[in-house]
């Protein structure tokens, strides 16, 4: 109930959490800021100028914080964030798997340390400015897809558990990114509302991941260099450039003429391999998932029926989805395209979340 109820909101000097926190305070809840400093952007790129850098949106977030005259505080996370984040997305990509960073940063570090300083500053809930909803249901909280489906972030947080959900609040949930911009103008922070949106992965503003692990590793990229590309068949086709470089699905920047589109559809780390075929060489029936977390149900129930998306912006396929020990099988009604080793698979019923896993 708002009144005495404080809520520890995040703002990252966007306009979405700029909003949220606007939404917060008309609703008569006692609001906090807090913003966490995970990168410098000028540091990884060697000082390279962006249009907008981190500390812009930092200094927004004060402006905004000044503005609604409430407590703000600023969290430097870099290290941490470096530690369990950045180095968990530089050796997945030397494993041979692609990662969604988000996935593991959200429940490990954005909402961890929110939860951390929420309860030192005697806060109930935490609220971010995320397109999404929270419902609870039989017990249950769980998240559920938005208003807005094109802004939908409900695929990122099926990692959060039941307690981390419990104390979540979303003031976005009934709005669109329009309607978003449009109550940024009436409040008067048009800057903010015309501001870019923020990064796919906010520690690469270029949107260049190849780039990124070369500053990060250098010495192991440059010794992976070279390494054969063939068909599924073994016929030697070309050199890449190192395996990180490549996902599954790939056709672009492959720098081998057979004289029809041709695709990653294996990387084969162990012998710095990456094998290219036919686009019917993506298909596949089923996928596998481990490391997965159940959020609308206690236990998965026998031989459900859901939605799985298998990448952030995949529209999702009908399957039925079996546990085997610690091991979810999706078996879908029709085949599906590059299945790709370390993203995850949401399951959906409807809009609701029932749960997600590690794609292997």
């Amino acid at each position: 109930m708002p009144g005495n109820y404080k809520i520890l909101i995040a703002l990252s000097g966007g306009v979405d959490s700029s909003v949220a926190a606007f939404l917060l305070q008309q609703a008569g809840y006692e609001v906090i800021g807090i913003t966490l400093k995970m990168w410098s952007y000028e540091k990884t790129y060697h000082n390279k100028a962006y249009s907008q850098s981190d500390s812009d949106f930092i200094e927004e977030a004060q402006n905004l914080a000044k503005r609604l005259h409430i407590e703000h505080h600023i969290i430097d996370i870099q290290d941490d964030f470096e530690r369990l984040i950045i180095n968990n997305f530089i050796d997945e990509y030397f494993a041979g798997r692609t990662p969604n960073p988000c996935v593991l940063c959200n429940p490990t570090m954005k909402f961890g340390i929110m939860f951390y300083y929420a309860k030192q500053l005697g806060c109930e809930k935490v609220a971010t400015g995320h397109y999404l909803s929270l419902k609870n249901e039989n017990g249950r909280y769980f998240v559920s897809q938005g208003k807005d489906l094109t802004k939908d972030q409900s695929y990122v947080l099926w990692k959060m558990s039941q307690e981390q959900l419990s104390r979540c609040f979303f003031p976005l949930s009934e709005l669109t990114k329009k309607e978003v911009k449009d109550l940024a103008q009436s409040f008067g922070i048009e800057s903010i509302a015309d501001k870019r949106e923020s990064y796919d992965v906010c520690f690469i503003p270029n949107g260049d991941y190849r780039y990124f692990l070369k500053l990060q590793r250098p010495e192991a990229c440059e010794a992976l260099h070279g390494g054969i590309i063939c068909d599924k068949n073994g016929k030697w086709l070309g050199k890449h450039q190192g395996y990180p470089f490549y996902t599954i699905g790939q056709r672009k920047g492959l720098d081998v003429a057979v004289g029809h589109p041709i695709y990653v559809t294996q990387i084969d780390p162990e012998n710095n391999k990456i094998i290219l075929g036919e686009k019917e060489d993506l298909l596949s029936q089923t996928l596998c998932v481990k490391n997965f977390n159940i959020s609308k149900y206690e236990t998965l129930p026998e031989n459900f029926r859901a939605l799985v998306r298998i990448r952030y912006k995949d529209a999702g396929t009908m399957a039925t989805i079996t546990q085997i020990e610690n091991i979810l099988h999706c078996d879908f009604d029709k085949p599906v395209s590059a299945v790709t080793p370390g993203q995850s698979a949401v399951f959906y019923d409807d809009k609701d979340v029932v749960g997600g896993g590690i794609i292997f």
